[in-house]
């Protein structure tokens, strides 16, 4: 029988009802508050707790700042020996990035923590420095786990691994407008890091030092399940812990059902009986008109939830709801970690079973991206809050007012189910020594690949990058591009230094989105391959225009194709340049490898 939380949580006699806190995040322009009470109020340490975080010491009017939080997780340390406080990583300021380890043992390696034999959660708070719930509710379990005992028995039967802030140079820069849509604390951290860099769009690329430490946590750690703590932002509705996990058309299917048939009712039940709300992830199709619906999102691999199911590592995102005060928000992840430990101890041999069967697939077809299929949709009933649309005389159109009032609504799913770009599975990727950096990027994620020592000649499948676009401004640092790619087989020749990258591999679905050029999170899309769509070579008008006129008496089917295009392309008909151009690339002089996607990929005979 699943354990559940402790009786006098349930029947807590005194319960309080949440009155409007503190000024900030409180505003008038904020929807009405919803009144709010649960027996998990009594989770909360009195102020004069020896033991009481600094959170609980403000009545969870304010978060502590970094040093203050730093010294409490010391003394935590220090006080028992079962919490281990490792330095794993620092930001580009050199702020350092901690990781709290908690076991029965004090195990303080990811060999001793392995040796344990027991499930071990990972939660990151604070990747979104404003967003801050999972820090301090982490820091009341890890208290509750330890020095108070309260929850001790967990250890027996699963370990903790704890980052209470990710981004450390963000959680630095600490405001009162930090988060205008957020109901508390009274000062938050910022969203980006101290490069501007969003880290919760970084998890293909990997370009920040931190994501690059959140990924050799989950590489080299014994990690079970991973959970990362947000707060959202969007509409109004009666939910206060919104989460999930993989979208319509997971990459790890079996870890997606083990989700919704053992982890969802589980945790769903844990945080009704201590008197929250959860509910399933909820974006706004159009933030403008709440009736448009909800997306069904389905993450790519910039985002945890998305990187989780592509290396097939169980991953929940939670998101709380902003318009919640911050003692109603953080409680509710207190139960829902404590939840999710337990989960782990009744349900961790079936999680571990759902892990080994999506690492042992190898799907030879595998969806890049997905859309919202075109036609009706179905219909969702939430537990929502009422609005009305208003003409506004600020923008010119209309206004949402939510009223405060709890309803229970029906709204259109858009479902994002199709696949749009769907790949074949090679043996394997040859990725050149000329593009050291995508090599590097590949062997950080854990990638397995071989290095030649000597050139390699061999028949591949290359793609020619057709239609390419680049973004006409920067997106998470970075000039982003798309193409068609049009595959081509040719013989190509791989210099000492080379990659070749299985398919065949646990890590081989991860591989192929981060390779194939088509997938919105491959290196090509995040701008590692822009010089392959860079033109060196060119020719002179002089040279180009009797090359031309001999190409139109010698070869009927250019000079077919040279008529059709002025009779079917006014554009090009009035354009010396691109005329000319039309000839240069038929000739053995134009740059055959220009718009050459550089990666080959390995056939089957």
């Amino acid at each position: 029988m699943r354990r559940r939380f402790p009786k006098e949580l349930l029947c807590a006699a005194a319960v309080v009802s949440l009155g409007p806190g503190p000024a900030r995040g409180q505003s008038a322009e904020l929807p009405p508050l919803l009144p709010w009470s649960g027996a998990s109020e009594t989770l909360a340490a009195a102020p004069e707790d020896p033991w009481a975080t600094p959170a609980e010491r403000s009545g969870f009017v304010t978060s502590p700042d970094s040093e203050q939080t730093l010294a409490w997780l010391q003394r935590l340390a220090e006080a028992d020996r079962r919490v281990r406080l490792l330095r794993v990583g620092a930001s580009l300021d050199g702020r350092p990035i901690w990781l709290a380890v908690v076991s029965k043992e004090g195990a303080s390696t990811p060999g001793r923590l392995r040796a344990t034999g027991r499930p071990t959660l990972l939660v990151q708070a604070g990747i979104h420095a404003g967003e801050i719930d999972g820090k301090d509710a982490g820091m009341m379990l890890l208290r509750d786990l330890t020095v108070r005992g309260e929850r001790s028995e967990l250890l027996e039967t699963a370990n903790l691994l704890f980052v209470p802030v990710l981004n450390v140079d963000g959680h630095a820069r600490r405001s009162p407008h930090g988060r205008v849509n957020q109901r508390g604390p009274a000062q938050t951290g910022w969203r980006t890091n101290g490069r501007n860099l969003n880290l919760n769009r970084d998890y293909a690329k990997l370009d920040t030092p931190e994501v690059r430490c959140a990924v050799e946590l989950l590489r080299t750690w014994p990690v079970d399940l991973y959970v990362d703590v947000h707060v959202t932002d969007g509409m109004d509705y009666q939910y206060d812990v919104t989460y999930g996990a993989a979208g319509a058309q997971p990459w790890s299917p079996e870890i997606a059902r083990w989700f919704d048939e053992r982890a969802r009712p589980a945790l769903d039940a844990d945080l009704e009986r201590l008197g929250h709300v959860p509910g399933p992830l909820l974006l706004s199709v159009d933030s403008d008109d709440p009736g448009a619906g909800i997306l069904g999102w389905t993450a790519t691999p910039r985002f945890s939830n998305g990187y989780g199911d592509a290396r097939h590592l169980p991953t929940i995102l939670v998101e709380n709801h902003s318009l919640k005060p911050f003692r109603q928000r953080v409680l509710g992840t207190y139960v829902f970690l404590e939840s999710a430990l337990r989960l782990l101890a009744e349900e961790g041999d079936s999680l571990r079973e759902a892990i080994r069967r999506d690492r042992a697939g190898r799907p030879a077809r595998v969806p890049l991206a997905f859309r919202v299929p075109a036609g009706a949709k179905p219909e969702v009933s939430l537990k929502g809050v009422g609005w009305r649309r208003e003409l506004s005389a600020i923008s010119g159109g209309h206004r949402v007012v939510f009223t405060g009032v709890r309803s229970q609504v029906r709204l259109p799913v858009h479902e994002m189910s199709e696949p749009t770009v769907v790949a074949s599975r090679p043996l394997a990727y040859w990725v050149p020594a000329a593009w050291p950096e995508v090599i590097e990027r590949l062997e950080r994620h854990g990638v397995k690949l071989e290095r030649t020592s000597e050139w390699r000649e061999l028949e591949v499948e290359m793609y020619r990058l057709e239609e390419a676009r680049l973004s006409t401004s920067p997106f998470e640092g970075r000039m982003t591009a798309s193409a068609r790619p049009v595959a081509e087989r040719r013989v190509e020749s791989f210099p000492p230094g080379s990659a070749r990258v299985p398919a065949d591999q646990e890590l081989g679905t991860l591989a192929m989105l981060l390779l194939e050029p088509a997938s919105p999170d491959s290196f090509f899309a995040w701008g590692f391959f822009l010089e392959a769509l860079q033109e060196t070579e060119y020719i002179e008008g002089y040279v180009i225009e009797p090359l031309a006129e001999r190409m139109l008496e010698e070869d009927a089917a250019v000079a077919l194709a040279f008529e059709q295009r002025l009779a079917s392309d006014p554009d090009f008909a009035r354009d010396p340049a691109a005329r000319r151009r039309f000839f240069y690339e038929r000739t053995p002089y134009f740059d055959e490898r220009h718009r050459l996607y550089p990666v080959g990929r390995e056939l089957p005979e």
